[in-house]
């Protein structure tokens, strides 16, 4: 492992709030060296990692976020260079939020179905769940509310065909993110079996 990091560079790190320490967190990520011994035996590097988690630069699973990635490509650039924290995608999620359904009562092809529930909750919790999910680099904010909208629209074709309310089945908006339920939506949306027809169908989200 190998680091040439200029004083100009050290600088502009702690500036940002970040460490050497952190650094070699990610340099070993990168590098898919196991910190799993390292961390079982000093809680001071636990923690570190533990931070870098938290502060997304890497995943739980031991992998770059986009954010990580970017910092470490920083070290690699002129001294003159600095670091530009990534903003969150606010239009992004509010567009994916207000595409989740409001609560569980919805119309659909000429017929109603009354529902009980609210589906849109914590939406500051959400906001946050989000912005973890893009920074992981996996995945788009179009591919979310891609899967949002096929998932919603089988649960209206199958609440016509089955004469029952599938909606109400539907997960809350912050445990859908947390149990990242989009994931087998997207792979089917990838996979090209199914495609997400809900908006060309006519629907463009439900309004509060």
């Amino acid at each position: 492992m190998k680091l040439n990091i200029s004083p100009e560079h050290f600088e502009e790190i702690i500036k940002q709030g970040y460490g050497l320490d952190v650094i070699f967190i990610l340099k070993a990520t990168e590098e898919a060296i196991d910190l799993a011994p390292l961390c079982e035996r000093n809680n001071k590097i636990l923690a570190l990692k533990t931070t870098a988690i938290r502060k997304g630069l890497i995943t739980e699973d031991d992998k770059l976020t986009i954010m990580g990635n970017e910092l470490l490509q920083f070290i690699g650039k002129p001294s003159t260079a600095k670091i530009n924290k990534r903003k969150p995608d606010n239009d992004g999620f509010t567009k994916w939020w207000n595409t989740f359904p409001a609560t569980d009562t919805f119309s659909y092809k000429g017929r109603k179905f009354v529902g009980s529930r609210s589906l849109r909750q914590a939406k500051d919790v959400c906001r946050t769940l989000f912005d973890k999910i893009l920074l992981e680099g996996d995945y788009t904010t179009e591919q979310l509310i891609q899967a949002l909208l096929l998932e919603i629209e089988q649960k209206m074709e199958n609440s016509i065909k089955t004469g029952n309310n599938k909606l109400s089945f539907m997960q809350n908006s912050a445990t859908y993110l947390r149990q990242r339920t989009f994931e087998s939506y997207i792979h089917l949306i990838n996979s090209k079996l199914i495609t997400a027809s809900t908006e060309e169908n006519g629907y463009n989200g439900f309004e509060i």
